[in-house]
């Protein structure tokens, strides 16, 4: 063990010891954990602090913005002048996610009617 964690566990049996612990908000509640098993051990505190910023990777902010751009083009009619901008918009969002590698099926719905089916059974 590192001094530094030495030091780190002394401070917190102090703090533990002197009741420091007792009165915090969530006291006795099950902790929520990220599931970030996906990511390589040496990136997961970088993308922890990023995500706490409020930061995504690349990737994931394209996802977020086509899943947005196609809920948009659910709600607008074909012959509204956004309409058109939004699907291309879409279109190149669609492109970039499968050039890295991700699956855009969540755009077509496929996920959404696989998970209907697996429920119902067939």
């Amino acid at each position: 063990m590192f001094l530094i964690d030495q030091w780190v566990e002394k401070h917190i049996k102090e703090a533990q010891e002197n009741g420091e612990f007792d009165n915090l908000p969530g006291s006795g509640q099950p902790l929520i954990l990220d599931d970030d098993s996906g990511v390589p051990e040496e990136l997961r505190t970088a993308y922890r602090i990023l995500k706490n910023a409020g930061y995504l990777p690349p990737e994931l902010q394209d996802r977020k913005e086509a899943i947005e751009l196609d809920h948009m083009l659910t709600v607008l009619t074909r012959d509204d002048p956004q309409f058109s901008i939004i699907e291309k918009r879409l279109k190149v969002l669609q492109l970039r996610l499968q050039q890295s590698g991700m699956d855009t099926d969540f755009l077509n719905g496929q996920y959404k009617e696989a998970l209907k089916n697996k429920f119902r059974g067939k």
